[in-house]
C-alpha cells in the first residue's frame, strides 16, 4: 500500500514535515500537529495585577480563594481513590460544595450579569470576535464554562451521595471510581476558567473597557451584590 504522506517527487520531503514547519514572521503557525497548549495561548499580553482597575482586582482575588478550594478538593478525591472513604473526607467533600454554592455560583452571577456584557461589547467592536452569522467572543466561552462546571458538579456530588447507598462492593467501587473521574475533570475545568479570565479575559478587559464602563460596573456591582471597595476607588460623583 502507498504511503499518502510521502512525496514521489522528493523522497526528502516528507509531507508531514512540511506541514508543521513554522513560518519565518513574526506570526507563529500552528498546526493540528503541533497545536499550542490550553495553558499557553498564542496571544496574550499580561497585565501586572496592581495595574488593573479594582473591580478586576476583586475577581481576581476571589479566583484566589477558589483556587486554594480546588486544590484541596483535588487532595481528597486523590486520597478516597486510594484510600476510600471515611468521615473526615466525606466533611471535605461538603466544605467544598458549601463553598461552591456560597462563592463560586455568586462569583459566576457577578460576571453574567455585570462585567460579561461589557466585555463582550468592547471585544465586538474592537475586532476580538469569531467570524460566524453571529460572533462569538471570549465570554461565549467562559459562559459555558459556568455551565459545564456546574454539571460536573451537581455529577460528583450526585455519584458520592449514591455510593453512600451502594453495598455491593464491585458496584460501590466502579461508582465511586465514576465519581472521582467527574470530580477531577471539575478540579481541571475550574483551574483552566480561572486561567483563561486571569491571563486572557481579564487582560483584554484592561485594554479595551473604558473609565466610564468601569464606573459602571463599579456602581452596578454596588447595587446587585453589595461590594465595597475602598474610598479611592469609589467612581467620581
Amino acid at each position: 500500500m502507498n504511503n499518502i504522506f510521502a512525496n514521489p517527487e522528493n523522497k526528502k520531503d516528507d509531507y508531514i514535515k512540511r506541514f508543521v514547519n513554522k513560518d519565518d514572521g513574526a506570526d507563529p503557525v500552528y498546526s493540528p500537529m503541533d497545536p499550542p497548549g490550553a495553558y499557553k495561548p498564542p496571544a496574550m499580553d499580561a497585565v501586572p495585577f496592581e495595574d488593573l482597575h479594582p473591580i478586576l482586582q476583586l475577581f481576581m482575588n476571589e479566583h484566589k480563594a477558589t483556587l486554594k478550594k480546588i486544590e484541596e478538593l483535588e487532595k481528597t478525591l486523590l486520597e478516597i481513590k486510594r484510600e476510600g472513604i471515611n468521615k473526615e473526607r466525606n466533611k471535605k467533600l461538603g466544605e467544598f460544595f458549601e463553598f461552591l454554592d456560597n462563592n463560586i455560583v455568586s462569583h459566576n452571577l457577578k460576571e453574567e450579569r455585570v462585567l460579561f456584557p461589557y466585555i463582550h461589547d468592547r471585544m465586538l467592536e474592537n475586532g476580538e470576535h469569531g467570524i460566524g452569522p453571529v460572533p462569538d467572543t471570549a465570554v461565549d466561552m467562559l459562559e459555558n464554562d459556568h455551565i459545564k462546571m456546574m454539571e460536573l458538579a451537581t455529577l460528583t456530588f450526585s455519584l458520592m451521595g449514591i455510593t453512600s447507598r451502594i453495598t455491593d462492593p464491585v458496584s460501590n467501587a466502579l461508582l465511586t471510581d465514576t465519581a472521582i473521574e467527574q470530580g477531577l475533570s471539575l478540579v481541571e475545568l475550574l483551574r483552566l476558567h480561572i486561567f483563561r479570565e486571569d491571563n486572557v479575559v481579564f487582560p483584554l478587559a484592561h485594554k479595551y473597557l473604558t473609565a466610564d464602563d468601569l464606573d459602571e460596573i463599579t456602581e452596578k456591582m454596588k447595587k446587585y451584590f453589595s461590594i465595597k471597595l475602598p474610598a479611592k476607588f469609589e467612581p467620581a460623583k
